[in-house]
């Protein structure tokens, strides 16, 4: 998850003012994708969940890193 410019081969979707790119080759592959913020003491970031998974376990991101 990063802060980018728009380019040709992505989509984009703007939900409560924010506008999120997603290259739409992996949109097409991951369905519907959930962004959400996780605070629970010990971790805390984003999390990406998707329609379609396309790894074994959620990505948290946090600190402009993501794992899964």
């Amino acid at each position: 998850m990063v802060l980018d410019e728009p380019k040709d081969n992505d989509a984009q979707v703007e939900i409560e003012g924010l506008t999120y790119l997603i290259d739409k080759g992996l949109s097409e592959r991951a369905g519907t994708v959930k962004v959400d913020f996780v605070d629970n003491g010990w971790q805390q970031g984003f999390t990406l969940a998707s329609e379609k998974p396309l790894s074994s376990g959620p990505m948290t991101c946090g600190d402009g890193s993501c794992s899964c």
